[in-house]
């Protein structure tokens, strides 16, 4: 498979995509090398995992802790096993998903990661957690890959072991600067986390505004608050004309921003958010077309869960009612694109004769042949297409899409993919 790249603006997700070039890394990306070479080779005990037994793989996800849980995502990957092993496993060998809870704690995503290690795992799949730091040390000691997880935290950007197939909060908040300033925004409010996390997103949305010249407003907010009034008052201001709010909350949270800015019944303000903040849920819980979400621009990983392309999940989930997953629900999406890139792993190595061990998949997945299972740009983790970033050279997909809310409905606001990786590094806007 060639390497395929589209135009600057726009790529189609389903076809028609031009051929991508490998963009060359630049000095600070080049200083990595000998790190990412060097832990690339550990192996470690989860070499061992399979012999001519069950495949294993873990996805991990919190439940049962409020705002941050993602049980669909977990729910999903064991709906996947599920499916596969009625259709004969992989490479013949049945494959066995193991879950985790990991509390949204540390100590819980340390839990997880020791538990794929004992299970002696080929990879992690999908998984969402913000303690980055406390579980991708344990993977990396064992030689498992992270494929495919959320992208929360920053060593999911930067460990060698890990190889995301989103752009993570970065991609979407500089996406969102770029869709603002094409609906001609003359001033835009950034409601986020009062984080760490959060003050890095306010560097990435003002790299995107900043060619335009449009005034950046940063407007902190609780992660969790029952009344969100003197936030969205502050990021409203006077309601003028052209100004424009966008926000980076929590689905839940954002469920009760939203309440707080109908309450404004502000008339010229445009409201924007980001897919995790708003998917479709959040759109139907909050009066759909009559309610506030009514034209707001949403900036995403992935084509709109209506699209066709999701048939594949639709059906997987449907097939096992007895749970409830939610196909619009970005973290559920990203465990169905992370278990696609694993399975095309999988048919690659058996096509060759190899066992499928976390090695073989790290070797294959590092060789730079593309992995395109049509719900991103074709995905390529090589040093050479890794991003000019000290802090982030593993978001190699720097992709977005850009939706708007029309008639109740998520729907694509312009066909295909639109590149955003010169606002990741601080760059120039293509010509």
């Amino acid at each position: 498979m060639t390497s395929r790249r589209g135009s600057s603006q726009a790529m189609n997700p389903i076809a028609g995509r031009r051929n991508r070039r490998p963009i060359a890394a630049v000095a600070t990306a080049a200083a990595l090398l000998p790190t990412l070479f060097s832990a690339s080779a550990c192996g470690g005990p989860a070499d061992a995992a399979t012999g001519s037994g069950d495949l294993t793989v873990m996805t991990w996800a919190p439940s049962g802790t409020g705002s941050a849980d993602r049980p669909g995502m977990t729910a999903l990957a064991e709906a996947i096993g599920k499916d596969l092993n009625v259709k004969g496993g992989l490479g013949g060998r049945r494959l066995n998903v193991i879950t985790c809870n990991e509390h949204n704690t540390s100590d819980g995503a340390r839990a997880c990661a020791q538990q794929a290690v004992d299970a002696k795992a080929v990879a992690v799949l999908g998984s969402y957690s913000q303690f980055g730091d406390d579980f991708m040390p344990v993977l990396e000691r064992a030689g498992i890959p992270l494929i495919g997880g959320y992208g929360l935290s920053q060593p999911e950007f930067s460990s060698p072991l890990s190889y995301p197939v989103g752009g993570g909060m970065p991609a979407l908040i500089g996406g969102s600067g770029r869709q603002l300033v094409e609906a001609g925004c003359k001033a835009v409010s950034l409601i986020r986390p009062d984080t760490p996390a959060g003050d890095n997103l306010l560097g990435y949305l003002g790299n995107a505004l900043k060619p335009a010249g449009i005034k950046l407003l940063d407007v902190k907010a609780p992660e969790k608050s029952n009344d969100y009034s003197p936030v969205v008052r502050k990021a409203i201001g006077g309601d003028q004309a052209g100004n424009c709010v966008t926000s980076a909350l929590g689905a839940e949270p954002t469920g009760n921003l939203l309440d707080a800015f109908r309450r404004t019944g502000a008339k010229n303000t445009r409201i924007a958010s980001v897919i995790g903040s708003v998917q479709q849920s959040v759109v139907d819980s909050t009066g759909g077309d009559s309610g506030p979400l009514s034209g707001a621009f949403v900036t995403g990983w992935y084509p709109p869960e209506s699209a066709k392309i999701w048939d594949g999940l639709r059906a997987v989930i449907r097939a096992d009612s007895d749970r409830h997953i939610d196909a619009a629900d970005p973290g559920v999406q990203t465990t169905w694109v992370a278990y696609e890139v694993f399975k095309q792993i999988s048919e690659r190595l058996t096509a060759a004769g190899q066992t499928i061990t976390s090695k073989a998949v790290t070797t294959l997945l590092d060789g730079g042949e593309p992995i395109d299972v049509g719900l991103t740009p074709p995905l390529n983790w090589a040093t050479t297409n890794m991003l000019p970033s000290t802090e982030s050279p593993r978001l190699v997909n720097t992709w977005v899409t850009f939706q708007v809310v029309k008639g109740g409905q998520m729907t694509l606001q312009r066909p295909g993919f639109v590149d955003v990786r010169w606002v990741l590094t601080g760059g120039k806007p293509p010509a």
